[in-house]
């Protein structure tokens, strides 16, 4: 059986070992699981009060932040992706991410709030498909090796996704 750095090599990627893609520094999906980890936080938290600390707990931290203490391979390959970004193309991403910790703030307060007529489930479920669609776009911007402008395409559509949260 081949490994996938054999592959890899066979292909023309070369041995995978120092964890830089063909043709250059590339991005890396690996910070989005920090989002992913709040997503599945929230949605449990709206049927288990118990795993609201849990939620509570989480902590956003930058594209830079993360791979600077990560001990993945490609670390240094998606810190240098990242250097190379337009400005313009970095601030969108980072104000994507922006939206997504504050609807991530957001939901946990209301989480911990329970007021009356605010439903646990339903401040889930919005502010979970609000959540998997900003980690979408920013997968898409990530995927393309930041070659997209989402700042210019989505950032009136993020914020309203984050205000109508508060209107629930």
């Amino acid at each position: 059986m081949m490994t996938v750095s054999a592959i890899k090599a066979l292909a023309g990627g070369g041995d995978g070992g120092g964890g830089e893609a063909p043709g250059g520094p590339r991005l890396s999906t690996d910070f989005l699981n920090r989002y992913a980890e709040a997503l599945m936080l929230i949605g449990m938290a709206a049927d288990d009060p118990d795993i609201l600390p849990d939620l509570q707990a989480w902590r956003a931290v930058s594209y830079c932040g993360h791979f600077a203490t990560s001990p993945l391979r490609c670390a240094p390959s998606a810190l240098a992706a990242y250097d190379a970004l337009a400005p313009a193309r970095r601030e969108g991403f980072e104000n994507l991410c922006l939206a997504m910790t504050r609807l991530v703030t957001t939901a946990t307060a209301l989480l911990a709030d329970r007021q009356e007529g605010l439903d646990a489930a339903t401040i889930a479920e919005v502010a979970g498909d609000a959540l998997r669609r900003q980690i979408g776009r920013a997968t898409h911007f990530i995927n393309a090796n930041g070659t997209i402008d989402i700042a210019a395409v989505e950032s009136r559509v993020l914020q309203a996704e984050v205000d109508a949260l508060f209107r629930v």
